[in-house]
């Protein structure tokens, strides 16, 4: 069977999204958007790669070191949505070098930051 036969892509224009999961602490790590090519890339290496609106296939972690080992996947009732249990490689999920993509809480009258910056992300990426 055709592991692609049961999502829906049809509802996203192509996309499904797709949220990381730390598969050992349960913390969230991002959320993406997968099409059907990045999936099955994902299934082909054992790597997560999304597909990025901006930069079409990306294969998270390539230039950062910071890749995800897919661990296991979970399809949504609707079938327009992943969660995507990994093991998060180099300790950083978001492309500013925070741990995590959600790391900005609302207080009640402000943003707060409370990541965990675990590198820089000018050191990696230039700029």
């Amino acid at each position: 069977m055709d592991p692609l036969a049961s999502l829906d892509f049809s509802k996203g224009n192509g996309l499904v999204t797709a949220i990381a999961q730390d598969h050992e602490t349960g913390e969230i790590l991002m959320l993406a958007h997968m099409n059907e090519e990045s999936l099955r890339e994902t299934l082909r290496c054992g790597q997560v790669v999304y597909w990025s609106r901006s930069r079409g296939l990306w294969h998270k972690g390539e230039q950062s070191g910071n890749v995800q080992i897919l661990k296991s996947i979970h399809l949504d009732c609707d079938g327009d949505a992943l969660l995507l249990k990994v093991e998060q490689v180099g300790r950083a999920a978001c492309h500013t070098g925070k741990r995590l993509c959600f790391y900005r809480r609302w207080d009640g009258s402000s943003w707060v930051d409370e990541g965990e910056q675990v590198f820089d992300p000018k050191e990696v990426y230039g700029g």
